[in-house]
């Protein structure tokens, strides 16, 4: 390792999470740790029992990353190739594991020398003193971010805050230092981080209520929209978990790089922080409510944790697990208010919404970019499957408008309605939905997520007003 310089111009050292890069190493490793194996909780705090830096050793000997994807500062990362190219002496000193610096180091080839924690020192918790005694009294000028940097701030010479923290952005004004800005966030961010969105998903609670022509008692509005945001902000928790899951394959995507954490517009830890105040609120929510309720809630929790983590990757058992959580918020509705599922509608949903998570599979399969006979990133499919999900998902659109067909002239439909030949031209507009949704992703005309596209797209919304207007009012109660 070279030696400090003892030129005049200062070395420059730099610290690397959240400084260099948006994002925090540890926290990224941990839940890509977790990812290849769930058990890894229990090693963790037994790692950690034997110190911080003995933590993060153990999960780097298990864990890699790829320094390429990484979100950057780009506007200090381009400063610091310019002070490179006049000469200037670059150093990076971080508190994350050895081999994540070397690579980042590596990838980025502007540094003489990297400092970082290794199995018996965590450098986060020394690296004033260290530099001090690395520099044996040579001046040398430091850039941080945060809290835990404030006293190498006062042992440098020349200090740049990038991207500071409460505590830090305090010391820079105090001290009138140079400053590099984060990007700014707004509500707009937080709200594309919580899916928003998605909880049109969630009116699939009122339903039930729906079609037993209950809708207009008040305990049950009541009840099923405490249910719909009971679900709506456990759902954003799992968005928020799952984002945090996959944060390698989001920055790999064309789109999905732009998310909040992939970006690094919010930190690991403000994630967590709010994913686990949602869940809080759907817990004080669903607390109101029958406790079957909570029962499928937490059903929903458990499988779409399990999907994030493993089965989303599962050869055609990710789709069938799609299509039962929508079917898992129908009979969420019916547990809300204390009504029996309908078979029916049990049946219908699952064909329809199995369609639905096909088009998603199929889509993903034609703007792939990997090669005919590989996998695609965190699938379990190939280019080669495209014409089959077609297949499917095609057929199971027809057998979601058949189930419906019987249903409308079954005995089920002659007792509720006082016109059931009313119910009849649903059949013709669940096969349009579904059939344009599959001419359009055949075209490549459609976002990945058939649901989102549904809520935006004026013909849809047109056709689904005109389903609702004849279950409403051509098939009132007799």
């Amino acid at each position: 390792m070279d030696s400090p310089s003892s030129n005049k111009v200062l070395d420059l050292v730099v610290d690397l999470d959240g400084t260099l890069i948006a994002t925090d190493l540890l926290w990224e490793s941990v839940f890509q740790l977790l990812k290849k194996n769930m058990l890894y909780v229990f090693l963790l705090p037994v790692w950690l029992l034997k110190g911080k830096a003995n933590l993060k050793h153990q999960i780097s000997q298990r864990v890699t990353i790829d320094p390429s994807t990484l979100p950057y500062r780009s506007e200090f990362v381009e400063y610091l190739r310019q002070e490179r190219d006049q000469g200037r002496r670059l150093v990076l000193a971080t508190g994350s594991a050895r081999s994540f610096a070397d690579s980042i180091a590596g990838h980025l080839g502007i540094f003489d020398a990297v400092y970082a924690t290794d199995e018996n020192r965590n450098l986060t918790a020394h690296k004033a003193a260290f530099l001090l005694e690395t520099y044996d009294n040579v001046k040398f000028a430091y850039a941080g971010n945060s809290r835990a940097d404030l006293p190498v701030f006062d042992a440098a010479s020349e200090v740049i805050v990038v991207a500071p923290d409460r505590a830090a952005r305090k010391w820079q004004q105090m001290h009138s230092t140079r400053l590099f800005e984060a990007p700014k966030t707004n509500f707009k961010t937080f709200l594309k981080m919580l899916r928003v969105h998605q909880w049109m998903k969630n009116t699939l609670i009122f339903v039930p209520a729906i079609l037993d022509h209950m809708l207009m008692e008040w305990q049950v509005i009541v009840n099923s929209v405490f249910a719909f945001f009971a679900f709506s902000a456990a759902a954003s928790a799992i968005y928020i978990i799952n984002d945090l899951f996959d944060l390698p394959l989001d920055r790999q995507h064309a789109r999905k790089k732009n998310r909040a954490f992939a970006s690094g517009a919010f930190s690991i830890r403000f994630g967590l922080v709010v994913a686990a105040s949602l869940l809080l609120i759907a817990g004080l929510l669903s607390s109101q409510l029958h406790w079957t309720f909570g029962a499928v809630l937490a059903g929903y929790l458990i499988t779409t944790t399990a999907y994030s983590i493993s089965i989303k990757r599962m050869l055609l058992v990710d789709v069938f697990t799609l299509a039962g959580l929508y079917t898992l918020r129908i009979l969420a509705g019916a547990a809300a208010n204390q009504t029996e599922g309908s078979f029916w509608l049990l049946a219908f949903s699952s064909f329809f919404f199995l369609s639905l998570a096909l088009v998603k599979r199929y889509v993903e399969l034609k703007n792939s970019v990997v090669e005919e006979n590989n996998r695609i990133a965190g699938r379990g499919y190939r280019r080669a499957d495209r014409e089959v999900i077609a297949q499917c998902g095609i057929a199971s659109a027809f057998a979601a408008a058949l189930v419906l067909a019987l249903y409308v002239d079954s005995d089920a439909v002659v007792s509720l309605y006082a016109y059931p030949w009313m119910i009849w031209p649903l059949c013709p507009i669940v096969l349009y939905l579904n059939i344009r949704i599959w001419i359009l992703a055949y075209r490549g005309e459609m976002h990945d997520d058939p649901v989102v596209f549904i809520i935006s797209d004026w013909r849809s919304q047109v056709v689904i007003a005109i389903g609702a207007a004849l279950l409403l009012y051509g098939g009132m109660r007799s």
